[in-house]
């Protein structure tokens, strides 16, 4: 299993609606708005890397509202 950070840029007003769509997404495990260089930031997992970018660029990057996103794959050391 894999899992990642999305971070996420919105349209401005766009963050709470992106959010909540995200949350809706299977896989996703968090999907919050926050405040700073981002607008959401979203924990997901998927059972490999190509499934996680799929998921990323079919999936969440369809959501409307959204500009940018920056994937942070979660490694463990």
């Amino acid at each position: 299993m894999v899992q990642a950070y999305i971070l996420i840029q919105t349209e401005v007003g766009k963050a709470s609606a992106v959010a909540e769509t995200i949350a809706k997404i299977s896989g996703v495990l968090q999907a919050e708005d926050v405040t700073g260089p981002y607008d959401v930031i979203v924990r997901a997992q998927a059972e490999t890397v190509d499934d996680l970018g799929r998921m990323v660029v079919a999936k969440v990057q369809q959501v409307d509202g959204i500009t940018r996103t920056l994937t942070c794959p979660v490694v463990h050391l």
